[in-house]
């Protein structure tokens, strides 16, 4: 059997000169995955393995009548056939917080695409057409699709019967969760205002259109457990799911990191882990799962799409009075993170911005729409397309400039967020702002040539539709807030183990953690880490599985800070341990073997004054040097049920950018000429990935300014683009130049006072790229993504 994690990734890359904290070193994985030699979740093969397929429902809303397997299971290659019915023990639902997502559709489903039945063949094909055979009857009920539906006082419960530790506080059993932030007095400061603007935006749903579908290999083990081999953000989570269902102890359900093809929060849920696991205890088989394109859409979570209505006032010198919000998110058919994202969406609602007196309201809804959940920057980028318009608009009702009168209300380190939390780490909002208005502009009429128009830099691209008739140029600005790391009290912690010993006559260290690398990166920067710490230059980097604790979750921007510090901590550990075998060893031989700061460096034991007192070799010849620990940040608190005060978060992230775009105001198309960026990194341990996160989040977020959403038609709850030929993603020819400048104020309460970088660029990204387009047509434009019948006022017809 081939696993896509293979062998151990060895790096050498030179001295502890070359490749430590503060270099961009290269990926070890890079040069695979560009010359497609990578493997991947999908690409695994066991000798005798079947092939898994999932039934879907067609439907979105209705009881479950009757299922026929019969036709199915009598086809030949045909191994198993389960359905609801066939699940092993009395724990038939997960998630991640709530659990209220069945196996298998029982009784009734709740949104198109729900599985309902698994088949097991020895021919992907078979399996297919198995599927196809089982017959379902569905009596249709009516479905649940926005707020109104939703809340209505005779609307039809989602869920009957909830008894989860959110139903005691919501208004309404078909809202998971309700998160009001009160503060000060909104009513005697909208007296003292000068100037109020209002708003209500509308935000759609966005795929996190990684490019590996699901999949993976459950291989059954002789002791009646399973291994399953598959492409997920955290082994431990899905572990604890898992295992219940299964009817397993948790010892029995080992896992192992396959390759990753891009997460963005879309594997936090499990989607067929459970299911692979199943079939293969059930035939005694290794069974493989691949979705194809069509399923994923079905298959995993989608950013939430949301209603959000905004009021903000102003003196008439600019300074910010008030905001009262309310902030709808849809959450769909099952809780996942929408608990964890009206966290996110409620407290950093205001933005980066000081405002004394406000009154917020976010909550999220279960409807028959898709399921929604964990998408990068989660709750937060909702929020910041609507008080950065908002912004724009308080702006030009002043008079003002609009990045003059952010500067103005900027966030500094000291202020207090409106759950009362101080920001007590570098919150440089104002210095980006400067930062990025003052990059060099990118040249006029990019197009025009001495050969004629490059209709590659115009709007509609190779399309030629247009050759710069009617194109006007547009810029904007926008700046936002990220929390990173877990919140609201999550015990968020990462474990790592890391061993010192001689190979081949060379000290090698081994890392090993439970990571979900999904593209990040943080098998580099771990592999930084042990050589700044430990002096080696050879750093092995062991695949991630459970034999070893919870690293968490590769999401909130958290793995570099909490990860890379479990890391840190651990290198810590071993080093006074060899130092310890040293001063046993040679100790006697020279009196500065008695210092307490004696250095690794280069593969040596030197002194603080850069005297060599013995090879690393010498040192750990014969012996093995092992730690593992785990690493905390500081701990964080719930917010208030009622007021929303509390310490909820760990850490800070912000990011500006300034949108240069081309609009054809005739025909309704935009070209991204440009999005520069600066953004507060704390410190960038590896610079050349810190510039890859800025520059990829910032793409994510023009593709849901001007291109990505989910379209769920609003009388059945349908998804009617589930594809990549109507569901578009940038691609090279849409991605505009994108300048960065990477600031580094150190967050003293982080490792090397490093400051998560992945998600913020996601926010800001968005409404800038919104402002710049309402810069070149005067239109108020307040829902995303943007669509070419927005600007001219022409409804495109459907089909």
């Amino acid at each position: 059997m081939a696993s896509p994690s293979g062998t151990p990734t060895k790096i050498t890359q030179g001295s502890q000169t070359k490749g430590g904290i503060g270099e961009s070193t290269l990926r070890p994985d890079g040069t695979l995955k560009v010359t497609g030699e990578f493997a991947y979740s999908s690409d695994m093969w066991h000798e005798d393995m079947l092939w898994g397929q999932i039934l879907r429902s067609t439907v979105a809303h209705a009881e479950i009548v009757s299922i026929d397997t019969g036709e199915a299971l009598a086809m030949p290659g045909v191994y198993a056939v389960l359905t609801y019915d066939d699940l092993p023990t009395d724990v038939k639902n997960y998630g991640l917080e709530i659990q209220d997502t069945p196996v298998l559709a029982h009784g009734k489903v709740r949104h198109h695409g729900e599985p309902v039945a698994l088949v097991a063949a020895d021919h992907p094909e078979t399996a297919r057409r198995a599927a196809a055979k089982i017959k379902v009857d569905y009596r249709e009920l009516p479905v649940i699709t926005d707020e109104a539906s939703a809340t209505a006082p005779d609307a039809i419960l989602v869920h009957e019967n909830r008894d989860d530790h959110h139903a005691g506080h919501v208004p309404h059993p078909n809202i998971v969760h309700r998160q009001p932030i009160i503060r000060g007095e909104v009513a005697a400061a909208r007296e003292r205002a000068d100037v109020i603007v209002t708003g209500e935006y509308t935000f759609g749903m966005q795929d996190q259109a990684f490019l590996g579908p699901e999949s993976g290999l459950a291989v059954p083990e002789e002791d009646g457990g399973v291994h399953l081999y598959i492409a997920t953000q955290w082994l431990h989570s899905d572990l604890r799911q898992m295992a219940p269902v299964l009817g397993l102890p948790e010892d029995k359900v080992r896992m192992t990191l396959s390759g990753v093809g891009g997460a963005f929060g879309g594997r936090e849920d499990l989607s067929m882990q459970i299911h692979a696991c199943l079939l293969a205890l059930r035939t005694g088989k290794p069974v493989k799962i691949v979705y194809n394109r069509f399923e994923s859409f079905f298959g995993h979570v989608h950013r939430h799409p949301a209603k959000l209505y905004y009021e903000h006032g102003a003196t008439q010198d600019g300074k910010l009075t008030h905001l009262k919000c309310r902030i709808v998110l849809d959450g769909g058919a099952y809780a996942s993170a929408s608990p964890a994202v009206v966290g996110n969406a409620s407290s950093l609602s205001v933005g980066p911005y000081v405002v004394e007196d406000v009154d917020i309201e976010a909550i999220a809804l279960y409807t028959n729409n898709p399921p929604c959940g964990a998408m990068r920057g989660f709750g937060a980028v909702q929020a910041c397309f609507a008080y950065e318009a908002q912004m724009d608009k308080l702006a030009a009702k002043l008079g003002m400039d609009p990045v003059e009168f952010r500067r103005l209300n900027a966030m500094e380190q000291g202020t207090l967020l409106p759950t009362g939390q101080p920001v007590d780490s570098p919150a440089p909002v104002a210095e980006l702002l400067r930062r990025v208005k003052a990059m060099p502009m990118p040249p006029e009429r990019q197009w025009e040539s001495s050969e004629g128009a490059d209709v590659r830099q115009l709007p509609g691209g190779l399309s030629n539709t247009t050759h710069g008739e009617g194109v006007v140029r547009g810029v904007g600005y926008a700046v936002g807030i990220k929390n990173v790391g877990f919140s609201e009290g999550f015990d968020d912690y990462s474990t790592a183990k890391v061993r010192m010993e001689v190979v081949a006559g060379e000290p090698v260290a081994t890392v090993h953690t439970a990571m979900a690398e999904v593209g990040q990166g943080g098998v580099t920067v771990h592999a930084q880490i042990a050589r700044t710490e430990l002096g080696v230059t050879q750093v092995t980097i062991h695949p991630a599985d459970t034999q070893v604790g919870s690293a968490g979750s590769t999401s909130a921007s958290r793995q570099t800070y909490v990860t890379g510090g479990a890391v840190k901590n651990s290198c810590e550990l071993v080093r006074e341990k060899v130092l310890e075998i040293g001063r046993r060893k040679f100790g006697s031989y020279h009196p500065a073997w008695a210092t307490a700061e004696l250095l690794l460096e280069g593969g040596k034991v030197v002194t603080d004054g850069g005297e060599v007192l013995s090879d690393l070799a010498d040192v750990l010849e014969g012996e093995t040097v092992e730690v593992e620990a785990e690493w905390r940040h500081r701990p964080t608190e719930p917010f208030d049920l009622r007021t929303g005060q509390g310490n909820g978060h760990v850490q800070y992230s912000f990011a500006a950018h300034r949108a240069v775009v081309e609009v054809d105001t005739e025909l309704g198309l935009v070209k991204v000429i440009e999005l520069a960026c600066a953004q507060d990194v704390g410190k960038a341990l590896n610079p050349l990935s810190v510039l890859g996160q800025i520059q990829g989040g910032t793409t994510q977020g023009l593709g849901v300014a001007v291109m990505e959403e989910i379209v769920v038609d609003p009388k059945t709850a349908k998804v009617k683009n589930p594809s990549f030929t109507d569901y578009l993603i940038p691609t090279i020819l849409d991605t505009p130049t994108i300048p960065v400048d990477v600031l580094e104020l150190a967050d003293d309460h982080a490792p090397y006072g490093l400051r998560g970088v992945g998600e913020a660029p996601t926010l800001s990204s968005t409404p800038a790229v919104l402002a710049a387009i309402r810069n070149a047509t005067g239109l108020e434009l307040n829902r995303t993504p943007v669509r070419p019948e927005h600007l001219t006022g022409t409804q495109l017809s459907e089909g």
